[in-house]
């Protein structure tokens, strides 16, 4: 952090134009302006709930789209071509024929969103669930084990490091595509405001709002998402 700080104020210095690159501590005044007239917390908050809802839907349907298609071929064989199709269609293409769609609302922004990841969970767990050991599987039919308790001391064990890897890179794609439904189309969230000062080419106005929610992010990952992978895989090292 020390380092792209210090990167940042080496090329705000070389650019000598504060309207086009200012330095960061000139950014505290609009700071505290947007924060003390209850914009800044109003549009982060707009963010976060779209990004959470996505972030949730994703990963349940993926995780089960995953689960079914590394366990059944069959069903791997029929929503396979499914699978290609959607990892390679444009995010843009999916937001603009949700919003022509559905209409300018939460329902199509949310969606959008959870259409663009559920593709990458779904092939990452598709993945884990394949390399599951067959001879616990064996075990737990012997054991004549419930399917609830093969999935959480069995499945859901195994896959732990697979569903730690698909939630932390599902945060950082989904907020990014969430900046991109909000900025096409919504009226509140830090990517309309990000659209709005874009047009107004208020550079300081975009960072504030930019690393605002950035810092958001980074905070969701430190203290919420790598502690919980550690957890949930500190029994592969015990």
């Amino acid at each position: 952090m020390t380092g792209l700080l210090a990167l940042w104020v080496l090329a705000s210095f070389l650019t000598a134009d504060p309207e086009i690159l200012p330095q960061p501590w000139l950014l505290l005044p609009d700071f505290a302006k947007a924060i003390g007239s209850g914009e800044l917390l109003f549009h982060l908050g707009a963010t976060l709930y779209r990004v959470v809802w996505a972030f949730a839907l994703s990963m349940g349907i993926g995780i089960a789209l995953g689960l079914a298609m590394g366990r059944f071929p069959a069903f791997n064989q029929w929503f396979d071509p499914w699978l290609v199709i959607f990892l390679n269609l444009p995010a843009l293409v999916l937001i603009v024929l949700c919003y022509l769609w559905i209409g300018l609302n939460e329902t199509a922004a949310i969606l959008a969103v959870t259409l663009n990841k559920i593709p990458n969970v779904t092939t990452v767990i598709r993945e884990g669930t394949r390399a599951l050991d067959p001879q616990l599987d064996a075990m737990a039919r012997v054991y004549r084990l419930s399917w609830f308790e093969r999935m959480h001391h069995i499945v859901l064990p195994q896959l732990a490091p697979f569903i730690a890897a698909s939630a932390r890179t599902g945060v950082a794609v989904i907020w990014k595509i969430v900046l991109v439904v909000e900025f096409l189309g919504r009226s509140s969230g830090i990517g309309f405001k990000i659209h709005l000062y874009f047009q107004l080419f208020n550079v300081s106005m975009v960072l504030v709002y930019a690393f605002s929610f950035i810092a958001i992010m980074l905070l969701i990952e430190w203290a919420v998402l790598q502690p919980w992978e550690r957890r949930v895989t500190r029994w592969r090292t015990a």
